[in-house]
């Protein structure tokens, strides 16, 4: 349903921030586009959205990667950091702000909070033993690192064994709050959370009855990092430090509507447990601290998984990693917007990786984009333009039964099904029924036959209803697909001389029946070329 034109919702989406250890890849501009789709058809709904993305950039792999290169921490963060900001630029994403951990604004707040946490006795000083994954700079359970065989799940390296005094998170205190929240889909302390898909849920509600307290601090300090208040001699571990970003960001009063709201952070399955049980926790801790009873938890986290290529994990070697220069070749030959439509399509979102293939990307863009919106645009244009000179005709009565198809109930029915989807972060179930709505206006082509009845001065008025249909069917269409591929959707928005602003929230409304006028001018156009299917690759056939 449409936002209140006078109170509109508030939506506020994230990334995660990511390591500037090194150059953006293909999963950080899935993760950001997906997002960019979401905050895309909000803003389309009316809703008031904020939509974050950033850099995460105190990890000691930080100071490791500089030292390295003959670099100081701030000058290899400044560096990568452009280099996601350019990244970001150039792919066109409409996030509105770009939070970095080695800013003041985030540095300072983070402060706050954690001595709001000391001071409420949720963060304490006290003494660790045990398993540390350097890689993802995270403490491991006894039982899990026998589970992982003492190894790190996320790059296979041992774990190294640590004795150290550390502070503390009070994580087992909210663990019964957590599986509440999780398990029953109770209410807890005025809050609600989920984590999905239900694969990911189920998961961290199995670890989170385990759960111990988690250390948040290190020791000797690189001078790179946020000191925990009053104790210079510990640094805040990078991961805490991290996930505060989403609230350090919009923790300023003309911001601040859009946490109360519950924020979406979407993330990759890698860095679950941060965010699916130790950032909710943190957050149930934090409310109980003076001032801060406004902070809510999470709507929802989404925890996506990750891309392989060409039937293989990614891998530099192998020749099949999908850097920014891949990137930029499936950009120039196909187009953004095809990029854009292949991640939000065939991603990772549910809870098995996805496969980027040259081949699968080829077939991809021509079933959906060349041989189903494109054809479909063209066709209908070249018809109108050819029996009405160019001019959408007079239906009469536009929703008129004809042949069985009642387009008014039809795509009133698919605008509320792809709605209801793009809502739920579905992006596959909300672009197949789009795309679902124009195979439809094919086959009531194929099934009317417009072509054959134009020889037929008597079913004149039958052809005029018949191509107005259509090309009203595929104006509601394009209006869902605006979000993924909005620079083709633009350009048959001018060819149907159709003034449309995203930008002014009126989705719901323009997706009525009926809006396309008689008398508009429709140019014919070819959105996505056709193109031969690549060479098979090197990768591909090892």
């Amino acid at each position: 349903m449409p936002p209140d034109a006078d109170h509109p919702e508030q939506i506020y989406v994230t990334t995660p921030i990511y390591y500037v250890n090194d150059r953006p890849h293909i999963g950080h501009i899935y993760t950001t586009t997906v997002c960019d789709v979401f905050a895309r058809y909000h803003r389309f709904s009316g809703r008031d959205v904020f939509f974050l993305t950033g850099t995460d950039e105190h990890a000691a792999k930080v100071v490791d990667a500089a030292a390295e290169r003959g670099l100081t921490p701030q000058q290899w963060a400044d560096r990568n950091a452009g280099e996601f900001r350019d990244t970001f630029q150039r792919l066109r994403l409409s996030h509105d702000d770009f939070i970095r951990t080695s800013e003041t604004r985030h540095i300072q707040r983070v402060q706050q909070y954690v001595k709001a946490l000391l001071e409420s006795g949720d963060v304490y000083l006290g003494d660790y033993e045990g398993w540390y994954d350097a890689g993802q700079e995270e403490y491991v359970p006894e039982n899990k690192a026998k589970q992982y065989e003492f190894k790190s799940p996320i790059n296979g390296k041992p774990l190294v064994r640590k004795t150290e005094k550390n502070y503390f998170f009070k994580l087992s205190a909210y663990r019964e709050q957590l599986l509440a929240l999780l398990e029953s889909s109770e209410t807890v302390d005025g809050c609600t959370f989920d984590v999905r898909p239900a694969a990911r849920r189920n998961e961290v509600i199995q670890r989170i009855k385990d759960a111990e307290d988690v250390p948040i601090s290190r020791t000797g300090s690189t001078g790179w990092g946020i000191p925990v208040p009053g104790d210079e001699a510990h640094t805040i571990y990078v991961w805490i430090d991290a996930l505060f970003n989403y609230l350090t960001t919009v923790d300023i009063d003309d911001r601040r509507k859009y946490w109360k709201s519950g924020p979406v952070h979407v993330i990759a399955k890698d860095i679950l447990w941060f965010h699916a049980a130790i950032w909710p926790a943190v957050l149930l801790a934090l409310r109980k601290c003076n001032g801060y009873e406004w902070v809510n938890l999470p709507k929802l986290v989404y925890s996506h998984s990750f891309w392989i290529s060409e039937g293989q994990k990614m891998s530099k070697s192998l020749g099949n990693f999908i850097d920014l220069e891949k990137i930029d070749e499936y950009v120039e030959r196909y187009s953004l917007d095809a990029l854009r439509f292949f991640l939000s399509a065939e991603g990772p979102l549910g809870p098995t990786d996805s496969d980027f293939s040259a081949a699968q990307f080829h077939e991809c863009y021509n079933t959906n984009l060349v041989n189903t919106l494109g054809n479909c645009a063209s066709r209908v244009a070249a018809m109108i333009g050819k029996y009405f000179d160019g001019k959408v005709p007079d239906p009469g009565n536009s929703k008129r039964e004809l042949d069985g198809y009642v387009w008014p109930q039809t795509t009133g029915d698919i605008v509320s099904s792809c709605c209801a989807a793009y809502d739920a972060f579905d992006l596959y179930n909300a672009i197949d029924g789009a795309i679902g709505l124009i195979r439809i206006v094919d086959g009531f082509i194929n099934a009317t036959e417009p072509f054959k009845l134009a020889k037929d001065e008597s079913k004149r008025d039958e052809l005029s209803l018949i191509l107005y249909q259509c090309a009203e069917a595929l104006r509601i269409a394009s209006l869902l697909l605006w979000p993924v591929c909005p620079d083709k959707i633009a350009e048959l928005w001018r060819a149907y001389s159709l003034d449309i602003n995203p930008a002014a929230g009126t989705l719901h409304e323009l997706a009525q029946w009926g809006g396309l006028k008689p008398g508009t001018a429709i140019k014919k156009i070819a959105l996505f070329p056709r193109l031969d299917a690549p060479e098979r690759s090197t990768a591909a056939a090892t």
